[in-house]
C-alpha cells in the first residue's frame, strides 16, 4: 500500500468505507464535479395548516455528514463536468430566442434576427495567420528599432499569433481601458440601435417601446491578441416581446442598417486622467452582421447557438489571456504562466488600477482578465427564458418538486469544498463516463434519424 500513489490509497480508503455507495450516489448526482461544496444541516417540509412534518432530510446520516452540491463553474479548465452542464443551458437558452420553446412562441423564427459580431480596435500591429503576416516593400523600423512588417507565414498554432510586432510601441494602457468600458461601449450601442430604429421609422425616439422591443443574448470571447470581441444575437420584437409580432416597418434590412450605423458611431470617454488626459473609446472597424432566416441562406440556428455555447465555457486560461484566478499582489502577475503581451496587459492593468481617477473601474480586482469586467454572457429580458428557470426544469425533471401547501424550515452551512486526491480520481472516471454515455447516446439518436 506505501508503494501506491497518495491518490490511489486514499481512493483504496474510500472504497472500503461502509458508506461508500451513498458517496457514489452523491458524486454521481453532481455528475463527477470536480469542486463540489460541501454543505452540513436539515431541512424540512412541513404542512402549512398541520404543521405536520411531510419530510426531513439531515445529513447527519451522510457519509461525512455532508452533502454536496455542484459548484455550477463555467470553465472548462475548473471543472469539466459542471461547464458541460453550463454549455448545454447557454445552448438552450439561445437556441430558445431563435427557434421558440421553453415559453418562447416558435413564431419568433420569423422575426428580424442578426447574428452581430462586433470587435475591438487595433491597439497596434499583431502577428496574424493566414498569408505573409504583415508584408511590407521596404525594411523600416519603429522607433525601439524593431521591423514594422513581417514577412512570415505563420501556423494557426504558433505561438507567436496575436502578439505584438513591437512589444513597447503596443498600446497597452489603450487595450486595458477599452476592456474596463467594453459593457458600457455595448450598452450605448443597444440604446443607439433602438434611438435609429425609431428615428429611421419617423417614430419619436422616447416612444419606440410603444412600437417594437430590441431583444439580444450576446457572449464575450477573447481574441489571439487577448482583446474581447462580441458575438450577439440580436432579434426585433413587438412591443411585448416574443409573443407580440413587430411593426410592419421592422425589417431585417431596417435593422441591419441601424447596427451598422451605430457599430461605428457610438462611444464612450474614459474619466480624465493628468497622465493620459481623456480617451474616447469606439468599436472596432471589422464589424460581421449575418440575417438568420428561417428558410434559406444564412447560418444554421443551432449552429449560432453551439457556437455561443461553446465560448462561454471558456476561461482566460484556456484562451491564453489573463487567469482565472484573481491577483492580489505585483508578483502575482511575475509568476503567472501567461505570454509577454499578456504580462505587459496585467501590469498596466495594475498600474492604472493604483491611480484615483479610475479607481471606480475596479481595475486591480479585474486585473486577471485584463480589465474586462462584464459578464461572458449576457441577455435581454424578453430574449428568451433564463439559467434559473432551466435549472428549475431540470430538477423537476430528476424528480425534486415543490409540495404544495407547504412550508420548509431549512439550515445549511458551508462545511467545506473540492475532493481528497482518491474522490477526484474517482469523480473524473465518473465525468467521463457520463459524458461518454452522452456522446453515444446522441450518436444513436441521430442514426436513428437518418434511418427514418
Amino acid at each position: 500500500m506505501r508503494q501506491l500513489p497518495e491518490a490511489d490509497r486514499d481512493a483504496i480508503r474510500l472504497a472500503q468505507d461502509p458508506q461508500f455507495a451513498r458517496w457514489l450516489e452523491q458524486i454521481t448526482s453532481t455528475g463527477g464535479c470536480a469542486h463540489p461544496v460541501h454543505l452540513t444541516g436539515s431541512t424540512s417540509t412541513l404542512d402549512a395548516e398541520t404543521g405536520e412534518i411531510l419530510h426531513h432530510y439531515d445529513t447527519r446520516n451522510e457519509p461525512g455528514e455532508r452533502l454536496l452540491i455542484r459548484c455550477r463553474n463555467r470553465r472548462a479548465t475548473v471543472c469539466p463536468a459542471c461547464s458541460r452542464l453550463h454549455a448545454g443551458d447557454t445552448f438552450h437558452l439561445v437556441r430558445a430566442g431563435l427557434l421558440g420553446g421553453k415559453n418562447v412562441p416558435a413564431t419568433v423564427r420569423n422575426r428580424p434576427r442578426l447574428f452581430v459580431t462586433l470587435t475591438a480596435p487595433s491597439f497596434g500591429p499583431v502577428h496574424r495567420t493566414g498569408e505573409r503576416c504583415r508584408p511590407r516593400r521596404d525594411a523600416s523600423t519603429c522607433e525601439h528599432g524593431r521591423a514594422l512588417g513581417c514577412a512570415t507565414i505563420h501556423a494557426s498554432d504558433a505561438s507567436v499569433i496575436g502578439q505584438p510586432l513591437c512589444l513597447d510601441c503596443y498600446d497597452h494602457t489603450g487595450h486595458v481601458l477599452w476592456h474596463a468600458h467594453a459593457s458600457k461601449l455595448w450598452d450605448r450601442f443597444v440604446i443607439d440601435v433602438r434611438r435609429r430604429l425609431a428615428s429611421s421609422a419617423g417614430i419619436v425616439q422616447s416612444r419606440f417601446a410603444a412600437h417594437a422591443r430590441l431583444s439580444f443574448a450576446r457572449v464575450a470571447e477573447y481574441q489571439k491578441r487577448a482583446a474581447v470581441h462580441i458575438h450577439a444575437v440580436v432579434r426585433l420584437d413587438g412591443p411585448n416581446g416574443p409573443h407580440d409580432e413587430p411593426p410592419a416597418w421592422g425589417t431585417a434590412e431596417h435593422l441591419t442598417n441601424a447596427v451598422r450605423a451605430s457599430a461605428g458611431r457610438v462611444l464612450v470617454h474614459t474619466p480624465y486622467s493628468p497622465a493620459l488626459g481623456e480617451l474616447a473609446l469606439r468599436w472596432g472597424t471589422q464589424t460581421d452582421i449575418r440575417p438568420l432566416r428561417s428558410h434559406g441562406d444564412g447560418p444554421d440556428d443551432d449552429a449560432v447557438a453551439a457556437y455561443v455555447a461553446k465560448y462561454v465555457t471558456k476561461g482566460a486560461n484556456e484562451t491564453g489571456a489573463g487567469t482565472d484566478h484573481k491577483v492580489t499582489a505585483w508578483a502575482d502577475i511575475d509568476a503567472a504562466p501567461v505570454s509577454q503581451h499578456v504580462r505587459t496587459l496585467m501590469r498596466a492593468c495594475w498600474r492604472l488600477g493604483g491611480l484615483p481617477e479610475y479607481a471606480p473601474l475596479h481595475l486591480r480586482a479585474w486585473t486577471h482578465t485584463l480589465g474586462y469586467r462584464g459578464h461572458i454572457l449576457t441577455k435581454s429580458r424578453a430574449y428568451s427564458t433564463t439559467y434559473a428557470a432551466l435549472r428549475a426544469e431540470r430538477a423537476q425533471h430528476v424528480g425534486h418538486v415543490d409540495t404544495p401547501d407547504s412550508i420548509t424550515d431549512a439550515n445549511w452551512r458551508f462545511a467545506g469544498s473540492g475532493h481528497t486526491p482518491g474522490a477526484a480520481l474517482i469523480a473524473a472516471g465518473i465525468a467521463e463516463d457520463l459524458a461518454e454515455s452522452r456522446w453515444l447516446d446522441a450518436e444513436a439518436r441521430q442514426e436513428e434519424g437518418c434511418g427514418r
